[in-house]
Parts: structure tokens; C-alpha cells; sequence
């Protein structure tokens, strides 16, 4: 999991009861969160791996539509590399707190602040870096509809510089020069000490909420006139095909809820109520961020990844290069009545390659 509390845990303390973070870790059974996180870490390893892996083309026809749908693909592929380096942190670190029985360093102990710290920067990038892709994609997806360049080196450098700078200057500032931030002796300390490494996690996080679900709607509006304007008018075949997009537009914004919104609402409860927060709260809140955090990878594996379907099933073919619309068996909506239909704008094989349905 990413969160910015358990990354104050790995800074030196006393061992005060007087601290909020000790009282907590008092109640806390680090067995059972460590095992939680150990399950959820590796179902998001195989999920991302599973993404990864090439998709099995049934025909020269799926292969050939597999090749066009490269655009959609390499934002997925980098998307699922980011999960599974990120699961892999997750993995790596509770499998060593569950062996050493603590998650809070002991008093003065150098090796545990320093493994914590590290591993919590590894996951923190990693996870910052997933948020990144998630956005590209609903980017270009949009661009991709409105027939715009694709410019993968861009996205590339955001995705991973920014996280790097997020990360680094976040967690700097939390630990450096002698990772102490407990007990901090007043209100200013502490925002100037701990808030910039909720800012660097919380704020990617809030944008991509609110961002994507409007690129989507825009996304699904310039489908429906893609798909219409060449005749003014759909057919139960194109309307089929509008609402399948949309129905994976919807699920990838409910997926990154999902995974994500625990996060700030705990954000919001250790800021607004730290002090009188029931500790079994802000535990449950844990408990749902080490399951659904890793768990991103096996639902993005669900919501991105082609869904292998029959020849025989409908499914529309889109050629950037043709510009046609292959409704297959219906080429009017009065079965026959009208002339010939007008080829159609093409929607980009990018985007239905990875279609839900």
C-alpha cells in the first residue's frame, strides 16, 4: 500500500505512549495486516503479469487487429509494469515485517528506519507512476478518437520523472536529516515536515479522480458523433458498440475508486481528527488499502485486457486506413430497404482491442 502514515511510522521514536502513532501500533496486529498485504500483493503480481503477457490471437484477422491496437497496448504494458514493481514492494516489505514481528523501527534502530524508508519510497513511485498511466490513457484515449499523434516519449518522461520528483523531494523532506517527525513540538513543524509527502501522494491521486471520469465522458460523446454523424442515426449494432465503450470507460473510473479512494479518506480523517480518531478507525481504513491497493493490477487486468471472443460473435473492425465501419450482417437498420450504407468514421482500433465486452 501507498500511504504517507505508515511511511511517518518508519521515522525514529521514543517509545512515549504519548505519541499517537505508538498508542496506535499498541492495538495494532501486525501479523494479520502483514498476511493481508501478502495476499493481495501477490494476486496484483499475477494480475499484473497476466497483463502483460501477450493476448492469444485466434486468426490472421486478430492478429492483424492486434498489430493496429499497438497505441492502446504500450500505455497498458507500461501501466501493468508499474503495478507489478509497485506489488512487488508491497510483497518484498511485508514479507520482512511479518519475519521481524514490527512495523514501527525500535528506538535508535538505524537498519529498520532505513529498510522502511527505502521500501516505502519504492512503492510510493511505483504506485505514483500507475496513477500517471492511469491518466495517459484516458488522454489518449481521447486523442485517439479525435484522430490526434500519439507521443509516447512524453508520456514516458511525466509518468516517470514526476513520480521520481514527487517521491523524492515527499520523502526528503520527511526524513532528512535524521528521520525524526514524531513528536513534533508545534502545528507549523509538522505541516512543514509531514504535509508535503501527503500533498505528493494525495494530490495525483484526487487529479486522476477528477480528471478521467471528464476525458471519458468527452471520449464516449465523440464516439456516439463518430459513429452517427456520417447519417444521423444508429442502429442497435452502433448503439451496441457506444454503449460497450462506455461500459469500460465507466469501470476503469470504478476501479481506480475503489483501489484508491480509501487513501483519502484516510488522508482526510488523520488530518481533521488525528488526535481524536478511534484507533480501530484508522486500523480498518489500513486494512482496506493493503487489500485494494495491490488489488489495482488484477482489476485493471479485467477492465483493460481484451476479452478473448468468438469469430462468429459481432464485433466491429475499425481501419484507420480505409476509414470504414464493418457492421458485418447489418448494412441498413431497415434490413435492405435503403441504398447501401456510407462507410462510417473509423473508431481506433486502440481503443476497441481493449474493450471489456
Amino acid at each position: 500500500m501507498s500511504d504517507p502514515t505508515i511511511q511517518t511510522f518508519c521515522c525514529h521514536h521514543t517509545g512515549s505512549r504519548e505519541d499517537m502513532a505508538v498508542r496506535i501500533m499498541e492495538e495494532f496486529n501486525t501479523k494479520s495486516y502483514n498476511i493481508v498485504c501478502l495476499v493481495s500483493s501477490t494476486i496484483g503480481i499475477l494480475g499484473s503479469i497476466y497483463q502483460i503477457l501477450p493476448c492469444k490471437t485466434s486468426s490472421h484477422i486478430d492478429r492483424l487487429h492486434n498489430i493496429k491496437s499497438t497505441r492502446g497496448r504500450h500505455l497498458i504494458i507500461w501501466l501493468a509494469v508499474a503495478d507489478l514493481l509497485a506489488s512487488f514492494g508491497v510483497l518484498v516489505r511485508s514479507s520482512l515485517w511479518l519475519k521481524y514481528k514490527s512495523i514501527m523501527p525500535l528506538p535508535d534502530d538505524d537498519i529498520s528506519v532505513l529498510f522502511c524508508s527505502i521500501t516505502s519510497a519504492w512503492t510510493q513511485y511505483f504506485y505514483t507512476a500507475t496513477w500517471f498511466w492511469t491518466l495517459f490513457y484516458a488522454i489518449d484515449t481521447l486523442r485517439t478518437i479525435k484522430g490526434r499523434d500519439f507521443h509516447p516519449i512524453l508520456y514516458h518522461s511525466i509518468a516517470w520523472g514526476v513520480p521520481a520528483a514527487t517521491t523524492g523531494i515527499g520523502l526528503s523532506i520527511l526524513y532528512i536529516p535524521n528521520a525524526k517527525c514524531h513528536n513534533l513540538k508545534s502545528v507549523t513543524s509538522a505541516l512543514f515536515k509531514i504535509l508535503p509527502n501527503y500533498c505528493a501522494t494525495y494530490l495525483p491521486i484526487a487529479i486522476v479522480m477528477i480528471v478521467n471520469p471528464v476525458l471519458y465522458v468527452l471520449a464516449s460523446k465523440e464516439v456516439e458523433t463518430t459513429v452517427a454523424l456520417p447519417l444521423a442515426q444508429f442502429t442497435s449494432k452502433e448503439r451496441r458498440v457506444v454503449d460497450a465503450l462506455k461500459l469500460k470507460f465507466f469501470l476503469i473510473n470504478v476501479v481506480f475508486y475503489v483501489c484508491w479512494l480509501p487513501n483519502l479518506v484516510n488522508g482526510v480523517l488523520v488530518w481533521t481528527m488525528w488526535f481524536n480518531m478511534p484507533v480501530k478507525i484508522i486500523i480498518s481504513i489500513w486494512y482496506i488499502m493493503a487489500l485494494m491497493n495491490p488489488m489495482q493490477a488484477l482489476f485493471n487486468a479485467l477492465v483493460y485486457r481484451r476479452w478473448n471472443t468468438n469469430s462468429s460473435r459481432y464485433r466491429p473492425t475499425f481501419s484507420s486506413m480505409h476509414k470504414e465501419f464493418n457492421l458485418h450482417n447489418e448494412q441498413s437498420p431497415l434490413l435492405g430497404s435503403e441504398p447501401p450504407r456510407l462507410p462510417l468514421s473509423p473508431l481506433p482500433p486502440g481503443i476497441n482491442s481493449y474493450a471489456t465486452l
